[in-house]
């Protein structure tokens, strides 16, 4: 059976510097002394996860559009997890690292993005996504994550079905299912392709917009 993992990450440190202020107040005793600024580092603003209810990704890509719509009635967190990372660029230049005719097209890992080729599919974002499995049978056109042995470990790093694989089901964490674009991942998949299942010449994820669903793009995952 071929597995769809990838090497666990290790947690990107970020350091905080203080802001620069040239602002100043003045001492009861005349002498001038700078302003306190508070360089406390903000949390970003969360989202409610109504608002990740009837989204749609649209990958545009070197090869075509691929559409997505997500399922966040079983996957709540996952959707939430890949919009976010789109939202914020973070798919912008990375490829599609690994595909096999007659199972899935692999990405999402941003070290394909500038890094070694060695090390394309063992990169991931800073924060993990527990499990969600569900009974969503990973059939063509599924969009499933990707991960180590770990079933907590999934990260960026997701997967197109372009065939029917019921060894997968239950395993790995379905949350979305692609409703255009499936002729051009019928072409990402049949690139040639090297060592590790690498193609050649990877077709690269340009941006993603994420935009409301429309009517025919929206319900609950298939059973």
């Amino acid at each position: 059976m071929k597995n769809v993992i990838f090497a666990a990450v290790a947690l990107a440190l970020f350091a905080a510097c203080p802001a620069s202020n040239d602002s100043a107040t003045k001492t009861d005793s005349g002498t001038t002394q700078a302003a306190a600024v508070d360089t406390t580092p903000k949390p970003p603003e969360e989202k409610p996860m109504s608002y990740y209810e009837n989204k749609v990704a649209e990958l545009h890509t070197s090869s075509g559009e691929i559409d997505i719509r997500f399922f966040p009635d079983v996957a709540p967190n996952h959707v939430k997890n890949f919009i976010d990372l789109a939202e914020k660029g973070f798919y912008n230049g990375s490829k599609f690292h690994r595909v096999i005719p007659g199972f899935m097209i692999q990405g999402g890992d941003p070290n394909s993005i500038s890094g070694d080729p060695s090390t394309w599919g063992t990169g991931g974002s800073p924060q993990n996504v527990n499990a969600e499995f569900s009974s969503v049978k990973h059939k063509r056109g599924i969009v499933s994550m990707a991960r180590t042995s770990d079933p907590n470990s999934a990260s960026s790093q997701f997967f197109i079905m372009v065939a029917d694989y019921p060894s997968l089901d239950g395993k790995y964490s379905v949350f979305g299912q692609v409703t255009k674009g499936m002729d051009v991942a019928d072409k990402i998949v049949s690139a040639q392709t090297g060592a590790n299942d690498r193609p050649l010449n990877p077709t690269t994820i340009e941006s993603i917009k994420i935009r409301d669903a429309k009517d025919d793009e929206k319900g609950p995952a298939p059973k």
